[in-house]
């Protein structure tokens, strides 16, 4: 049986998560000036949709990046439970400016249907909406495998946002490509209306992403408890101490961050020592921590009903 993996030294998870996130804010705002450019240039509603769903993504990643580097902070006298919520924070923030942004697109698309205009060069709309989405699937990779690797909210939600930009870029070329394919198949025939049909279908993808967002970053921020399964695994890790623990119970959890709270009431054989009673929860304790790094256990100890023979 191979042992677990020694965690990883927190100086090391913070310097990972912030040269992470870095990259998201370097690749956002090269895509941000990329798409405005040629957004305005062609006067496309879909591209410039998605310049400010790059921007958006672009404010996302700076507020990643300062959680990030906030919630690595230790704790302090007046934050004695860490800084870990301040990347809960973060995705919420990042949530409401996505609804924000979805509602501005669908806005400017509609009033592109009300009143269409001809759509001029759609061909560097085509090739903008390629790099962009290559770029930040590329990004996205990154992002998803550090923030799974050290458990980071404001890591992945930044992650979802590109990915949500990969599949709406990849959704406004597709128009853009509609449009010229059309011209050629049906000369005289306007098929303008593709563009702002596909900012809405972008907007309505946005919306989405942010939903999700916003009830994964809040929950925690309610102290909900760990997923069924997490709690399922610590019942299970406690269970395997059996005789010297007979029972488990008043099972408290919640998360901040990355960082786990955990807290149990065991009952134990009254004959142990004080000595053995505290290697008992030392060697709990790092079974835990091996499977969730940068969790806090408080375990309680109870004596062992005595039986009736006692």
């Amino acid at each position: 049986m191979l042992s677990p993996r020694a965690p990883e030294p927190a100086m090391d998870v913070a310097r990972r998560k912030a040269a992470v996130a870095s990259l998201s804010v370097a690749s956002n705002a090269t895509l941000v000036v990329l798409k405005l450019v040629v957004g305005l240039a062609i006067g496309s509603v879909s591209v410039l949709s998605e310049a400010i769903h790059s921007g958006v993504d672009l404010v996302a990643a700076v507020i990643a990046l300062v959680a990030v580097k906030a919630s690595a902070r230790p704790a302090d006298a007046k934050h004695q439970f860490g800084h870990g919520k301040v990347e809960n924070v973060s995705g919420t923030i990042e949530a409401l400016l996505i609804f924000l942004a979805a509602a501005w697109i669908i806005y400017e698309a509609v009033k592109k249907l009300v009143h269409p205009e001809p759509l001029d060069a759609a061909g560097w709309g085509v090739a903008v909406m390629l790099v962009s989405a290559i770029a930040n699937l590329l990004v996205s990779q990154r992002l998803f495998k550090v923030g799974r690797e050290t458990d980071s909210i404001a890591l992945q939600a930044d992650a979802w946002h590109l990915r949500t930009d990969v599949y709406t870029s990849a959704g406004v070329m597709a128009a853009l490509g509609l449009i010229l394919l059309g011209r050629v198949l049906l000369p005289g025939r306007n098929l303008s209306i593709i563009d702002p049909i596909a900012a809405i279908v972008v907007a309505l993808l946005i919306l989405k992403a942010a939903w999700e967002l916003t009830r994964d970053s809040a929950r925690d921020l309610l102290d909900a408890s760990l997923p069924p399964a997490e709690e399922q695994w610590i019942r299970d890790c406690v269970a395997r101490y059996e005789p010297d623990v007979t029972e488990l119970h008043l099972l408290r959890t919640r998360k901040a961050g990355a960082d786990r709270f955990i807290e149990f009431h065991i009952k134990v054989a009254p004959e142990m020592t004080v000595a053995e009673s505290h290697a008992l929860v030392k060697t709990l304790e790092r079974e835990i921590q091996a499977r969730f790094p940068g969790t806090r256990l408080s375990v309680h100890l109870d004596p062992k009903d005595p039986g009736p023979d006692a």
